[in-house]
């Protein structure tokens, strides 16, 4: 591993990471990688995971689980920040979002194929 990187679930699975989130990838072996979830490391097979050497810097679209503990009038899918983690409605096709917990304003990842 060449410089600080993170990851991130690319689909479902049933492992304890929020979908949407970026962690601290800690270690990589050749098949499965150590995230730093919250001070606990936790192993996570790689091919769950998309893996970059930064964050991305838009809101991620999260496809709303069947567990989901946000309102259901929060609808099918909704955002998360790139910035705090936190949650947030998704409206129909804004450009750019305020996060309600941080206060930054970040562009909606549309173009993500997995979350959008």
């Amino acid at each position: 591993m060449t410089g600080r990187q993170f990851a991130r679930l690319r689909g479902e699975a049933n492992v304890p990471l929020r979908r949407g989130a970026w962690y601290g990838v800690v270690r990589v072996t050749p098949t499965e990688a150590v995230l730093d979830v919250h001070k606990r490391m936790v192993n996570v097979p790689l091919a769950l995971l998309q893996v970059a050497s930064r964050p991305t810097t838009a809101w991620s679209i999260v496809p709303r689980p069947p567990n989901c503990r946000a309102p259901t009038s929060w609808g099918p899918r909704y955002a998360v920040c790139p910035n705090c983690q936190a949650r947030s409605p998704l409206s129909k096709g804004p450009v750019s979002m305020k996060c309600g917990a941080c206060h930054g304003v970040f562009e909606v990842g549309w173009g993500d194929s997995y979350y959008s």
